[in-house]
């Protein structure tokens, strides 16, 4: 029996309607400001992938002058001779030979589609034989090489 001015006790314990709802409104906000810079720092971190992968090119492209006496005739791809695949490891970008000659180079990273990578801000990595560094985009030069 329950003593006269007591409350009934509840039979269930839980969450309410408004409770969860509250709950599941502050995860959406948390979720829709934190994907957004999750994969940006995905992006950056590739990015890395990309900046080594070109300089190491220029320091083969650097040995080949060395060897030969020119940068004509240095090629990318997978036969014996080539002095560097064609994608970095993970496949984020894509290297080139943009332009050679016998006293200088031009070479490129290209971000590729894998994972998203070509939506990077930054864009195009490129570099030349006077170690003069540059992006496609510009404006985010000194966010991307660093």
């Amino acid at each position: 029996m329950r003593r006269p001015g007591t409350r009934p006790r509840p039979s269930h314990t839980g969450f309410s309607l408004p409770e969860l709802l509250a709950v599941l409104t502050i995860l959406g906000i948390l979720a829709a400001i934190g994907y957004p810079v999750y994969t940006e720092q995905l992006r950056q971190a590739r990015r890395t992938e990309g900046m080594g992968a070109l300089l190491e090119l220029a320091a083969r492209l650097e040995g080949y002058y060395a060897d030969h006496g020119t940068y004509q005739g240095a090629t990318l791809g997978s036969a014996a001779n080539d002095l560097f695949p064609v994608l970095t490891r993970n496949g984020y970008y894509a290297l080139r030979i943009d332009t050679q000659s016998a006293t200088g180079y031009t070479v490129s990273a290209t971000p590729t589609r894998r994972a998203q990578q070509n939506r990077d801000r930054c864009g195009r990595f490129m570099l030349n034989s006077l170690g003069i560094r540059s992006v496609s985009n510009a404006a985010y030069y000194d966010r991307c090489w660093r």
